[in-house]
């Protein structure tokens, strides 16, 4: 049977440190996701829930975006999915008797972890203006307030929309229809803290800020580079596409600067021969230094360039630009600096080379590792330059491969979710709405905390997540969230953004993926698209934790008519009861939606269009697909200082904290640990065991300070540290972000040791 939650926080100051393993899934991994699925739901409800995840008549797991092949299997979901959806279908619940006996000063002293373990919201909760803890409050009041707080605004720019990448494509559409019909583009999403750079590095390189390939794709690559990421504890399932094309013949390059068992070898859970022995799967690590991937590739590209032969002259000639500046500069490449840069040695990447000489259909696979640094436009345009050269973009088993984080945040953007819409987004929206869509840009993720910060903000409504945890410069971003006149968090549990609110705060408790949601029309589905341009339907089994819970779509759809009034044309009365009226107008206004109803209806669903995997059509200024030539750079690290690079456990989902273990690393009981090179620690006097404040190094003379971490000596790539967020996330500097895309640079992190 289920158990209870936690009554009191874990004491997490004595993490117990072991050996990292070498290999991920297996047994273990089955009976872990097991045990934490019983904790949550009970044996019988674990079976009933669990066998629909990410099945053609299920629901769309609630974790990564990874993908679905065609043909399924009975468990077709890994170890931190089945945990997700646990937490979700949980029998745990949060009444208006708990937030009663717990204050917001309670709640704002207590883990992450502790805040998630005790189950789902059951009710509306209002926090009014003075009070000290949250008391229920009716939806049509909830409703009230928020349009109250809205309407009293002097200007519709005084509020933002916040989305979670959790949210189903038909809610993401009503919710960005309502802002821009309110009079705002502000739309911060979690896109913004994570793959912006992807999007702008390939929205100006090939056309479209999306992958290019398909999980097909994958299995018929000769070589796959994995760069900056971690699938077996962030994307598992990748795990198995990967095993799959080593059968075929690929080899794997993983460049990254932690090993990571998911990339050693794979013991897939699935078959009997992969629990006992697995598979390996990388053929060539190279443990980059953090930062150093753009100096990597630009040497890589002029190595390409200069071995005869090596280049597709036919496809540069006829479908990119660029070629003679990228080429000009890449010759300058210096071997010496991109040593110094990568710490790696020459023999490595004389290797890395000869395997793509050796490919003709190469994959690059990339996540945070790439996108969270000053510099990361730059090195995923670098990492287009290298596909290019060899024509390795619009050919099957070949392309770019941004792995998404969540669910349905790749979805969410193509619904309009985005502070800086395309105009031809806008006037379609127009044109089927009767409404005039703002066009000025509006605030991302970063510039919304400023203005939350700065006053120019006083509203924040979030869709889903738990925007201060995810948020960098933690004492800056709460601060400014407690400016707020009103913060609203559409949730079905509770996070840190609960205890840290405005001076009015609102929790909208909804229905989440394992749910049935019916309307009155009847029972309803949602859609999602997955990280490879696929959408799907998505139909919850379970009854409601709750009679008081509402859909997402109902939830937008009610706000907009107490905001908007009798003045709107829009039909959002429709719209709650019937989500098949929302594709209809969906399919209207966004490209490749065509007759949406019935191809949602498939049961394997389908796939959008994408004109550079499609046709080898580049939809960019040039027309064609563009060769880029910027400087290289890469971080420089006074002496005495490491580079630190935020990361998750295993036992964790972006914010979502399951467990305080990260058994592959071998850590368990705590997660607050700083992992350090031996070398380096022996250096800075570091003994493993010892306990260390982190304080962070900025250019604004600030001092952002960790404390309390326990030293782990580990085998990461010399000059660098690596730690767990959101508690490092204090130490990021709100003005410390990517160029062009404003990503916090959360993988570049300047930090000392002072003693705890």
């Amino acid at each position: 049977m289920a158990t209870k939650p936690p009554a009191g926080d874990p004491v997490q100051d004595a993490p117990q440190v072991a050996p990292p393993q070498h290999a991920a899934a297996g047994l273990p991994a089955i009976g872990h996701t097991l045990r934490i699925a019983q904790q949550q739901m009970g044996l019988a409800r674990t079976a009933r829930t669990l066998l629909k995840v990410n099945q053609k008549n299920g629901f769309d797991c609630p974790g990564c975006a990874w993908p679905e092949g065609d043909q399924r299997h009975t468990a077709e979901f890994c170890e931190n999915g089945a945990k997700a959806v646990a937490e979700e279908a949980t029998l745990r619940r949060v009444t208006p008797d708990f937030f009663a006996e717990h204050p917001l000063a309670d709640l704002a002293g207590r883990s992450g972890y502790w805040l998630g373990q005790q189950g789902r919201i059951t009710e509306p909760m209002y926090l009014p203006e003075g009070a000290d803890r949250y008391e229920a409050v009716s939806w049509e009041r909830a409703f009230e307030i928020i349009a109250e707080e809205l309407r009293a605004l002097g200007s519709p720019d005084e509020a933002l929309f916040y989305t979670s990448g959790r949210t189903s494509n038909e809610a993401a559409f009503l919710f960005q229809l309502f802002a821009r019909e309110f009079g705002t583009n502000n739309l911060p999403d979690c896109s913004n803290m994570c793959h912006e750079s992807s999007g702008s590095a390939l929205n100006e390189t090939i056309g479209i800020g999306k992958g290019s390939v398909s999980l097909e794709d994958l299995h018929q690559a000769d070589l796959i580079i994995v760069a900056g990421q971690n699938p077996g504890t962030n994307h598992p399932r990748m795990l198995s596409a990967l095993e799959k094309a080593k059968s075929a013949g690929a080899q794997i390059i993983s460049v990254n600067p932690l090993p990571e068992a998911g990339m050693e070898r794979f013991k897939n859970p699935q078959t009997p021969v992969g629990m006992l022995r697995g598979t390996a799967l990388n053929d060539l690590f190279l443990q980059i230094r953090i930062g150093g991937d753009q100096a990597l590739f630009r040497l890589l590209n002029k190595l390409v360039i200069e071995t005869e032969g090596a280049t597709d002259e036919a496809f540069i000639r006829e479908h990119t630009h660029g070629y003679e500046e990228l080429a000009a500069v890449a010759r300058k490449a210096d071997w010496a600096e991109t040593l110094t840069a990568t710490g790696l040695t020459r023999p490595e990447i004389e290797r890395a080379l000869g395997m793509i000489l050796a490919s003709k259909r190469t994959i690059v696979c990339w996540a945070m590792g790439l996108t969270q640094h000053k510099h990361s436009v730059a090195t995923i345009r670098e990492v287009v330059n290298l596909l290019l050269l060899r024509g390795n973009i619009g050919r099957p088993g070949a392309g770019v491969c941004p792995v998404r984080g969540h669910s349905n945040v790749q979805g969410d953007r193509t619904m309009g979710i985005f502070e800086r819409p395309a105009p031809a987004f806008l006037d379609a929206l127009d044109r089927e709405f009767g409404i005039t869509s703002p066009r000025g840009h509006g605030y991302d993720v970063v510039r919304s905390i400023e203005a939350l910060r700065d006053g120019e903000a006083k509203v924040l409504f979030a869709m889903g997540g738990n925007f201060v945890g995810a948020t960098p410069d933690t004492r800056i971003t709460e601060a400014a969230i407690r400016r707020a006149r009103l913060t609203v968090h559409v949730s079905t549990k509770l996070n840190r953004s609960h205890a840290v609110t405005g001076r009015r705060a609102l929790i909208l408790p909804t229905l989440g993926r394992t749910d049935k949601d019916v309307q009155a029309s009847g029972k309803q589905f949602v859609t999602v698209e997955d990280s490879m341009g696929m959408v799907h339907a998505s139909r919850g089994n379970l009854a409601p934790a709750s009679p008081h819970l509402l859909s997402e779509p109902a939830i937008v759809a009610r706000m907009a008519r107490a905001v908007l009034g009798d003045a709107s044309r829009t039909p959002w009365e429709e719209f709650e009861k019937d989500y098949a009226a929302i594709r209809d107008r969906i399919s209207r206004v966004v490209p490749g939606f065509d007759d949406f109803n019935a191809r949602a209806a498939r049961p394997e669903g389908f796939r959008l269009p994408h004109a550079p995997r499609d046709e080898r059509r580049f939809p960019t200024k040039t027309g064609k697909a563009n060769f880029t030539a910027a400087p290289v750079e890469y971080p420089k690290v006074p002496e005495g200082r490491l580079l630190l690079q935020t990361l998750r456990s295993h036992d964790q989902y972006n914010t979502t904290i399951y467990g305080l273990d990260d058994r592959y690393r071998g850590i368990t009981g705590g997660r607050r640990v700083v992992m350090v090179n031996p070398e380096d620690a022996a250096e800075l006097g570091l003994a493993d065991g010892s306990y260390t404040d982190l304080v962070g190094e900025w250019n604004d003379g600030v001092e952002r300070r960790a404390p309390g971490f326990r030293v782990v000596h580990y085998p990461t790539a010399r000059g660098c540290a690596a730690a767990y967020y959101p508690e490092t996330n204090v130490l990021v500097p709100l003005d410390s972000t990517a160029d062009v895309s404003n990503t916090p640079a959360s993988k570049s992190v300047v930090v000392r040791f002072e003693p705890a």
